[in-house]
């Protein structure tokens, strides 16, 4: 599913499999990748800025969707112990490396976006 023309391995190892479809059905969530987006544009972010860039997104949503990043080793957690408490996030290089990953997905929409258009016209959703 890779490259046209590219030969189907003959095995696919299981762990992987499984890894890519957990990997899809992560990023294909609301956020994820939003979040993903703001922190490639804008660096080391504190929780409450993350928010406020994201934008209609609870404190309880973004909590778990930075953990699963977290967990996933896409994202490092700084807690600063001041008064009050602040803390900030940023992308590992496994996470700039799947935000690299997903511009082929923006390359593709932007390639075939009047295709898409059209296709969408002709046969409508009821």
């Amino acid at each position: 599913m890779c490259e046209p023309g590219q030969p189907i391995p003959e095995e696919i190892d299981p762990k992987i499999e499984r890894l890519v479809r957990e990997i899809i059905e992560r990023i294909a969530d609301k956020w994820t990748m939003i979040v993903l987006e703001v922190l490639e544009e804008h660096g080391v972010v504190r929780f409450t800025r993350i928010g406020e860039l994201v934008g209609d997104i609870s404190q309880k949503m973004l909590t778990k969707t930075l953990r699963q990043m977290e967990h996933d080793g896409l994202v490092l957690r700084t807690v600063h112990p001041v008064i009050p408490p602040h803390v900030d996030y940023q992308l590992t290089p496994l996470g700039h490396s799947l935000g690299a990953a997903f511009c082929g997905v923006w390359i593709w929409a932007e390639q075939h976006y009047e295709e898409i258009e059209r296709a969408r016209k002709a046969f409508p959703i009821r």
